[in-house]
């Protein structure tokens, strides 16, 4: 029997990261475990011939949040049955990944040549402040494990926004960090210019990192062509 051809789809997702070990495969006997392993699990109760693998976009560390982050993936359907269109397969994702804070925001159907993450022309990451906690119990319980609450200052979030077409492994939150440091005054910027100059990582100061529930993907984006629903699947 004539199977035809996967169709590929690129997919938008968000979730809360408090609870996995990033967006990453993990293996399952690891007491936290990956958004990809969720993502391909609920892939498989929709029943393609064969595996899927989601290709994930931007790597999200443990505790890392996003707004919308992105995968691509192929989808083989037995013979006989359509291709998968974008709303059935955003319903049938989000039914199966129920009742994790795990979400499908919307889907495309993308050329054979698309890649989520080396198509994509620039990511988007915003970090939280909440400025003026002199203890933790201040931080209000709906924002707790969604952003970061340095001591001084008076009562206020902040938002720091941070776009490059790719980022260095935990580089959004060592800016952030070196920035409160300077604030606080634990770095002097005499000093972060000699850790640039430096161009070594392991220099810079652990207890400068920021943590990771004040970060969240916001967005990856794409050439409007990559997304053009008029230009024929495969081309």
């Amino acid at each position: 029997m004539v199977v035809g051809a996967p169709a590929r789809y690129l997919v938008f997702f968000q979730y809360l990261g408090t609870r996995y070990s990033g967006v990453m495969e993990t293996s399952n006997d690891q007491s936290l475990i990956g958004v990809q392993n969720y993502l391909e699990k609920a892939m498989q109760n929709l029943k393609p011939v064969a595996p899927v693998k989601f290709h994930i976009s931007s790597r999200t560390d443990t505790g890392v949040h996003a707004l919308c982050n992105s995968a691509h993936l192929d989808i083989q359907r037995a013979p006989g049955k359509p291709a998968f269109d974008e709303k059935q397969l955003v319903h049938g994702l989000n039914r199966h990944l129920k009742p994790e804070p795990i979400c499908i925001l919307n889907a495309h159907r993308v050329a054979s040549t698309f890649h989520a993450r080396f198509s994509a022309l620039s990511r988007t990451y915003i970090y939280r402040l909440l400025m003026g906690c002199s203890h933790h119990s201040e931080i209000p319980v709906f924002e707790r494990d969604l952003c970061w609450a340095p001591r001084g200052g008076g009562l206020e979030f902040w938002e720091l926004k941070f776009r490059s077409r790719s980022f260095l492994y935990r580089q959004v939150r060592r800016m952030v960090g070196a920035l409160v440091a300077v604030g606080q005054g634990k770095l002097t910027p005499h000093r972060i210019k000699e850790l640039l100059e430096l161009k070594d990582s392991r220099a810079f100061p652990s207890n400068a990192m920021a943590p990771p529930s004040g970060l969240f993907l916001k967005s990856v984006e794409y050439s409007a062509a990559d997304l053009d629903p008029t230009v024929a699947p495969g081309e």
